[in-house]
């Protein structure tokens, strides 16, 4: 197929996580409104696919299973079903040896992926297109990959889908809790203990923004310690804290578009509140913000101390570092954005 001709087969490679797959989407979004002739695959974990199902970017949404590589026949059924679906341009946008195989194995001429500082392992060896970004932040570092391709300082859209059933559920459960379009949420967990602010501060900082500003607050979580968490918080003010139900992310995504404000450290539904356009609070330990905080101008983040090293280094790193964050700046961070949406009301 000629490339100058826009009908290209583009598969994009981003298996995980959460965060990263939402930030991936505007690379999808830029590609379908620059490339629109082309079709579009995706290939991820299967965990996150309900998230892209019906995704006005991608036409193939392709799964595997988390740990696919440590398998041989999962390997080759990989490698069986991208053959078969003939792609032209393979665009790894994780820069990790898994990401980079599963470009390689669709058999794409054309792979392109990240150079310095951000292809790491065998990536830039697997990668035929190596693209040296300059970006911070993950969004636009993403979108520096489609420069190969001729898309150049594409307009940021991550038009998270809306699925009709999960809306109407989130619209039940928040009808039952009383809270319709009037709440805040707070979700205290992270997927690594360093990232986790303590629990009894975010129960101050729920209790402020229930009594301070009467709205209620919704307390997400997942695994079983989050939920012991979140009725942590509750017990602070059980009539104005309330547990969230476990949400497929669908139902996630439908309760987050109704809130008022999200407060939460560096996790997948900090990024999700962020692309549905809710303003949110991030709390940042030892991962910088600069280039893993919600995107967006709308968007505080309170961070008092980083931690220099490498990615497996902050994911060990002590709790100092979210620690160093207290009650009151995360409350001023929370007024800050609600007195500014109030301003913009009147």
């Amino acid at each position: 197929m000629d490339p100058g001709d826009g009908k290209l087969r583009i598969l994009i490679v981003r298996l995980s996580a959460l965060g990263d797959v939402i930030h991936t989407m505007p690379l999808a979004c830029a590609l379908r409104d620059c490339l629109p002739q082309s079709t579009i695959g995706w290939l991820v974990e299967d965990r996150f696919a309900d998230l892209l199902e019906g995704h006005r970017a991608v036409d193939m949404l392709l799964t595997v299973q988390r740990r696919w590589l440590c398998r041989p026949g999962e390997i080759l059924r990989l490698r069986d079903r991208l053959h078969r679906l003939q792609f032209d341009v393979a665009i790894d946008a994780q820069g990790l040896t898994k990401s980079a195989l599963a470009a390689w194995l669709s058999g794409a001429r054309r792979r392109i992926g990240y150079g310095r500082p951000w292809g790491r392992e065998l990536s830039r060896w697997l990668n035929n297109e190596l693209v040296d970004t300059r970006s911070v932040h993950a969004v636009p570092r993403h979108l520096e990959l489609l420069v190969p391709l001729g898309v150049t300082a594409p307009a940021v859209q991550f038009s998270v889908p809306i699925d009709p059933q999960a809306q109407a559920a989130a619209d039940t459960l928040l009808g039952k809790l009383g809270i319709a379009n009037r709440y805040v949420v707070i979700h205290p967990g992270a997927s690594w203990p360093s990232k986790r602010w303590p629990a009894d501060r975010y129960a101050a900082v729920a209790v402020h923004l229930a009594r301070c500003w009467k709205l209620p607050v919704l307390v997400l979580s997942g695994s079983r310690q989050e939920q012991q968490t979140a009725a942590q918080l509750a017990a602070a003010l059980p009539e104005m804290i309330l547990p969230a139900p476990t949400l497929s992310l669908k139902q996630l995504a439908a309760v987050l578009r109704g809130a008022r404000l999200y407060l939460g450290s560096d996790s997948g539904p900090l990024h999700l509140a962020a692309a549905v356009g809710v303003p949110c609070v991030g709390l940042y330990g030892p991962w910088p913000a600069e280039g893993h905080g919600p995107y967006g101008s709308q968007h505080l983040v309170v961070q008092k101390a980083v931690c220099p090293g490498s990615t497996r280094q902050r994911r060990r790193a002590s709790s100092k570092y979210i620690e160093a964050i207290d009650v009151e700046s995360v409350c001023r961070a929370c007024d800050a954005i609600l007195e500014s949406a109030l301003t913009r009301a009147a």
